[in-house]
Protein backbone atom coordinates (compact mmCIF):
# COMPACT_ATOMS: atom_id res chain seq x y z
CA UNK A 1 0.00 0.00 0.00
CA UNK A 2 1.21 3.33 -1.20
CA UNK A 3 2.78 6.03 2.22
CA UNK A 4 -0.13 8.18 2.45
CA UNK A 5 0.34 11.64 4.40
CA UNK A 6 -2.62 12.29 6.70
CA UNK A 7 -2.96 13.98 10.18
CA UNK A 8 -2.88 11.53 13.01
CA UNK A 9 -6.06 12.79 14.51
CA UNK A 10 -8.97 13.88 12.91
CA UNK A 11 -11.87 16.28 15.01
CA UNK A 12 -15.00 14.98 14.44
CA UNK A 13 -16.70 17.62 15.65
CA UNK A 14 -15.88 19.61 13.10
CA UNK A 15 -18.31 21.55 10.54
CA UNK A 16 -16.58 19.23 7.75
CA UNK A 17 -17.17 16.08 9.44
CA UNK A 18 -21.17 17.00 9.94
CA UNK A 19 -22.89 15.94 7.06
CA UNK A 20 -24.18 11.90 7.62
CA UNK A 21 -22.92 9.64 4.63
CA UNK A 22 -25.73 8.96 2.43
CA UNK A 23 -27.33 4.96 2.38
CA UNK A 24 -25.61 2.83 0.31
CA UNK A 25 -26.65 0.33 -2.52
CA UNK A 26 -25.32 -2.79 -0.79
CA UNK A 27 -26.07 -5.20 -3.32
CA UNK A 28 -23.35 -2.77 -5.75
CA UNK A 29 -20.80 -3.21 -2.83
CA UNK A 30 -20.82 -6.79 -2.31
CA UNK A 31 -21.11 -9.92 -4.22
CA UNK A 32 -22.74 -11.92 -1.83
CA UNK A 33 -24.97 -9.27 -0.10
CA UNK A 34 -26.51 -12.01 2.81
CA UNK A 35 -23.45 -13.02 4.31
CA UNK A 36 -23.16 -11.91 7.85
CA UNK A 37 -21.37 -8.74 8.66
CA UNK A 38 -18.05 -7.00 10.69
CA UNK A 39 -18.10 -3.70 11.04
CA UNK A 40 -14.79 -2.20 12.13
CA UNK A 41 -15.13 1.50 13.38
CA UNK A 42 -12.29 3.05 12.96
CA UNK A 43 -10.26 0.73 10.77
CA UNK A 44 -7.36 3.69 9.84
CA UNK A 45 -5.77 2.03 6.76
CA UNK A 46 -7.61 -1.14 6.95
CA UNK A 47 -5.17 -3.78 6.70
CA UNK A 48 -6.70 -5.52 9.51
CA UNK A 49 -10.25 -6.02 7.59
CA UNK A 50 -8.16 -6.87 4.47
CA UNK A 51 -6.09 -9.44 6.26
CA UNK A 52 -8.89 -10.72 7.72
CA UNK A 53 -11.65 -10.89 4.58
CA UNK A 54 -8.71 -12.91 2.98
CA UNK A 55 -9.37 -15.81 5.04
CA UNK A 56 -12.76 -15.53 5.90
CA UNK A 57 -14.27 -15.47 2.26
CA UNK A 58 -17.78 -16.00 4.11
CA UNK A 59 -17.82 -12.76 5.69
CA UNK A 60 -18.45 -9.26 4.67
CA UNK A 61 -16.25 -6.76 6.26
CA UNK A 62 -17.21 -2.71 6.06
CA UNK A 63 -14.15 -0.31 7.58
CA UNK A 64 -15.29 3.22 8.36
CA UNK A 65 -12.77 5.76 8.58
CA UNK A 66 -13.17 9.44 9.06
CA UNK A 67 -9.72 10.28 7.41
CA UNK A 68 -10.36 10.15 3.27
CA UNK A 69 -6.98 9.52 1.96
CA UNK A 70 -6.82 6.37 3.96
CA UNK A 71 -10.32 5.19 2.63
CA UNK A 72 -9.38 5.91 -0.88
CA UNK A 73 -6.19 4.16 -0.80
CA UNK A 74 -7.40 1.13 1.24
CA UNK A 75 -10.35 0.86 -1.47
CA UNK A 76 -7.59 0.46 -4.41
CA UNK A 77 -6.16 -1.71 -2.83
CA UNK A 78 -8.98 -3.66 -2.30
CA UNK A 79 -10.22 -3.62 -5.77
CA UNK A 80 -6.53 -4.30 -6.62
CA UNK A 81 -6.74 -7.54 -4.66
CA UNK A 82 -10.75 -8.58 -6.36
CA UNK A 83 -11.76 -9.09 -2.79
CA UNK A 84 -15.57 -9.14 -3.38
CA UNK A 85 -16.85 -9.11 0.24
CA UNK A 86 -14.61 -6.08 1.68
CA UNK A 87 -15.33 -2.49 1.45
CA UNK A 88 -14.27 0.47 3.29
CA UNK A 89 -16.37 3.96 4.16
CA UNK A 90 -15.14 7.31 4.79
CA UNK A 91 -17.44 8.94 7.19
CA UNK A 92 -17.98 10.10 11.00
CA UNK A 93 -19.84 7.25 12.30
CA UNK A 94 -21.23 9.08 15.39
CA UNK A 95 -23.33 10.68 12.84
CA UNK A 96 -23.34 8.39 9.90
CA UNK A 97 -24.05 4.74 12.07
CA UNK A 98 -28.08 4.88 11.50
CA UNK A 99 -28.12 6.00 7.84
CA UNK A 100 -25.90 3.16 7.03
CA UNK A 101 -26.76 0.25 8.74
CA UNK A 102 -30.66 0.82 8.45
CA UNK A 103 -30.73 -0.11 4.92
CA UNK A 104 -28.80 -3.46 5.90
CA UNK A 105 -30.67 -6.70 5.16
CA UNK A 106 -32.43 -7.52 9.04
CA UNK A 107 -29.78 -10.07 10.99
CA UNK A 108 -26.93 -8.84 8.79
CA UNK A 109 -24.91 -7.40 11.14
CA UNK A 110 -23.43 -9.92 13.51
CA UNK A 111 -19.79 -8.67 14.51
CA UNK A 112 -18.19 -4.82 15.70
CA UNK A 113 -14.81 -4.02 16.21
CA UNK A 114 -13.38 -1.23 17.98
CA UNK A 115 -9.46 -1.04 17.85
CA UNK A 116 -7.24 1.46 19.44
CA UNK A 117 -9.68 4.50 19.11
CA UNK A 118 -7.98 8.16 19.06
CA UNK A 119 -7.82 8.26 22.75
CA UNK A 120 -7.99 12.52 23.03
CA UNK A 121 -6.23 12.73 25.98
CA UNK A 122 -7.78 16.07 27.30
CA UNK A 123 -10.88 15.80 29.44
CA UNK A 124 -12.31 18.90 27.35
CA UNK A 125 -11.85 16.80 24.13
CA UNK A 126 -13.84 13.06 25.63
CA UNK A 127 -16.79 14.59 23.55
CA UNK A 128 -14.61 13.81 20.01
CA UNK A 129 -13.90 10.02 21.32
CA UNK A 130 -15.73 7.43 19.29
CA UNK A 131 -17.12 5.50 22.07
CA UNK A 132 -20.56 7.46 23.21
CA UNK A 133 -23.22 6.21 24.69
CA UNK A 134 -25.19 7.65 21.41
CA UNK A 135 -23.21 4.98 19.40
CA UNK A 136 -23.23 2.13 22.02
CA UNK A 137 -27.31 2.62 22.07
CA UNK A 138 -27.31 3.07 18.01
CA UNK A 139 -25.27 -0.51 17.35
CA UNK A 140 -27.51 -2.26 20.04
CA UNK A 141 -30.30 -1.92 17.11
CA UNK A 142 -28.73 -3.51 14.57
CA UNK A 143 -26.58 -6.30 16.10
CA UNK A 144 -27.87 -9.28 16.25
CA UNK A 145 -28.89 -11.26 19.17
CA UNK A 146 -25.34 -13.52 19.84
CA UNK A 147 -23.30 -10.92 17.70
CA UNK A 148 -20.18 -9.86 19.10
CA UNK A 149 -18.57 -6.35 20.21
CA UNK A 150 -14.98 -6.70 20.46
CA UNK A 151 -13.10 -4.06 21.87
CA UNK A 152 -9.59 -3.09 22.71
CA UNK A 153 -6.97 -0.22 22.99
CA UNK A 154 -3.19 0.21 25.02
CA UNK A 155 -4.67 3.55 26.61
CA UNK A 156 -5.64 1.53 29.79
CA UNK A 157 -8.37 5.14 30.64
CA UNK A 158 -9.88 4.23 27.15
CA UNK A 159 -10.21 1.14 27.02
CA UNK A 160 -12.29 1.24 30.58
CA UNK A 161 -14.30 4.13 29.20
CA UNK A 162 -15.25 2.04 25.76
CA UNK A 163 -15.66 -1.32 28.63
CA UNK A 164 -17.96 0.91 30.86
CA UNK A 165 -20.50 2.57 28.19
CA UNK A 166 -21.12 -1.01 26.94
CA UNK A 167 -21.71 -2.81 30.19
CA UNK A 168 -24.09 0.36 31.33
CA UNK A 169 -26.28 -0.72 28.33
CA UNK A 170 -29.14 -3.34 29.37
CA UNK A 171 -28.79 -5.00 25.44
CA UNK A 172 -24.69 -6.26 26.14
CA UNK A 173 -23.35 -8.83 28.04
CA UNK A 174 -19.39 -8.84 29.12
CA UNK A 175 -18.17 -12.17 28.29
CA UNK A 176 -15.58 -11.90 31.44
CA UNK A 177 -15.11 -9.55 34.40
CA UNK A 178 -11.52 -9.06 33.77
CA UNK A 179 -9.80 -8.20 30.59
CA UNK A 180 -9.53 -10.28 27.96
CA UNK A 181 -5.65 -12.22 27.92
CA UNK A 182 -5.49 -12.67 24.24
CA UNK A 183 -7.34 -11.37 21.07
CA UNK A 184 -9.77 -13.23 19.95
CA UNK A 185 -10.20 -12.56 16.71
CA UNK A 186 -7.65 -14.42 13.69
CA UNK A 187 -5.59 -10.89 13.02
CA UNK A 188 -4.19 -8.74 15.13
CA UNK A 189 -4.04 -4.84 14.37
CA UNK A 190 -0.91 -3.17 13.18
CA UNK A 191 -1.00 -1.57 16.47
CA UNK A 192 -1.72 -4.19 18.70
CA UNK A 193 1.24 -6.43 16.79
CA UNK A 194 3.59 -2.78 17.28
CA UNK A 195 2.50 -2.98 21.53
CA UNK A 196 2.88 -6.42 22.05
CA UNK A 197 6.16 -6.42 20.37
CA UNK A 198 7.13 -3.33 23.00
CA UNK A 199 5.66 -5.94 25.65
CA UNK A 200 3.22 -3.35 26.80
CA UNK A 201 -0.38 -4.07 27.97
CA UNK A 202 -3.24 -4.41 25.69
CA UNK A 203 -6.46 -4.21 27.21
CA UNK A 204 -9.31 -5.90 25.64
CA UNK A 205 -12.90 -6.74 26.09
CA UNK A 206 -15.78 -8.72 24.79
CA UNK A 207 -19.72 -7.79 24.73
CA UNK A 208 -22.31 -10.43 23.42
CA UNK A 209 -25.25 -8.65 21.82
CA UNK A 210 -28.73 -10.51 24.24
CA UNK A 211 -32.27 -10.87 24.07
CA UNK A 212 -33.53 -7.52 26.12
CA UNK A 213 -37.30 -7.90 27.77
CA UNK A 214 -38.72 -4.89 28.85
CA UNK A 215 -37.46 -5.42 32.59
CA UNK A 216 -34.21 -4.73 31.52
CA UNK A 217 -34.95 -1.03 29.63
Amino acid sequence: MATVRVRQHVNPLANKYQTPASPLEWEKVYAKLNQPLHLDIGCAKGRFLLDTAKIEPNWNFLGLEIREPLVVEANKLRSELGLTNLHYLFCNVNNSLRSLLSSLPTGTLQRVTIQFPDPWFKTRHAKRRVVQPELVAELANYLVVGGVVFLQSDIEFVAVEMRDRFAAHPAYQSSTEEWLAENPLPVPTERETSVMSRGEPVYRALFVRREVVNSDL
